[in-house]
């Protein structure tokens, strides 16, 4: 025993939990993988083209890069908005439809999650473009007079998200209405409850946790949005992540491109803590 203790490992390593040599690999990924190109930009950040904080006051200051995160906050905002109700909506009637029609449903659901984002970005272009279908059967039905302007401006590149995103609200709200017990229902209908009494008193609270996760879901994904708004926006609808872009790619300003996309991270970094408080908070006072 005398021979192990003294040519085994050191005692502060044998003291070290058995659970941290399986992680350890996974923690090893992560920092290769993520923590370091993070460190890298936050670095180049403050350091390029000279050491300072002027990247950071420029991008959040001069007026053309203040406009382009507050096209980015508007237009995420207003697709959250809608793609959550859109989503809501659908994911309703998934819970409600049992067997083969729900399975249809949810491949419908499902199979524009396997398209590409540019062919998708592509296919809304032919349709909302001044002579798609869309216009053409607007103008048919006599509901306009002349084609409307979808492709250029914030809403066809809202249009573009929501279609985007719908799977990503639709799921998670999915599988949090399917757990609901119908029961709950009975029993309130049971009780006198109006339709409509009962569903904003029962089962919307019981429902809200999978519209925050998808809320923060399609929020964060569409703060990063890149493809559609650069197809649908036309270059008119200049988005943070394509200002990231181009300021790396087309004018070679790292320090400046470095210091938007760390405001972009910590937007959504502040974003899901906001709401992931709020969920804390609504959770405590039930």
């Amino acid at each position: 025993m005398t021979v192990l203790n003294k040519y085994g490992p050191p005692g502060w390593l044998r003291r070290i939990d058995p659970a941290w040599y399986l992680i350890a690999p996974s923690v090893l990924l992560i920092a290769v993988l993520y923590i370091v190109p993070l460190a890298n930009v936050l670095v180049l950040s403050v350091t390029e083209p000279r050491p300072g904080l002027a990247n950071f006051s420029r991008a959040l200051t001069a007026s053309g890069p203040l406009r382009v995160i507050m096209i980015t906050l508007r237009v995420c905002l207003i697709t959250t908005v809608v793609t959550v109700a859109l989503s809501f909506c659908v994911a309703w009637v998934l819970a409600q439809v049992k067997g083969f029609h729900r399975q249809i449903l949810i491949i419908f659901v499902v199979i524009p999650l396997w398209i590409s984002a540019l062919v998708r970005g592509l296919s809304w272009l032919v349709l909302l473009r001044d002579n798609g279908i869309v216009n053409q059967w607007l103008v048919s039905m006599g509901l306009v007079d002349n084609p409307v302007q979808f492709i250029g401006n914030e809403l066809g590149v809202i249009v573009g998200m929501v279609h985007y995103l719908l799977p990503y609200g639709i799921l998670p709200m999915f599988s949090v209405m399917r757990g609901i017990d119908e029961r709950l229902l009975f029993a309130s209908r049971s009780l006198g409850a109006r339709p409509a009494t009962t569903f904003f008193k029962v089962y919307l609270p019981l429902a809200l946790p999978g519209v925050f996760a998808a809320g923060v879901m399609i929020m964060v994904y569409a703060l990063g949005f890149y493809i559609t708004p650069a197809i649908l926006g036309g270059g008119r609808v200049v988005m943070l992540a394509e200002s990231i872009s181009t300021s790396v790619l087309t004018i070679a300003r790292w320090g400046f491109g470095a210091a938007q996309a760390v405001v972009l991270m910590v937007s959504t970094m502040i974003l899901i803590g906001i709401v992931s408080r709020t969920v804390g908070l609504k959770k405590g006072l039930g």
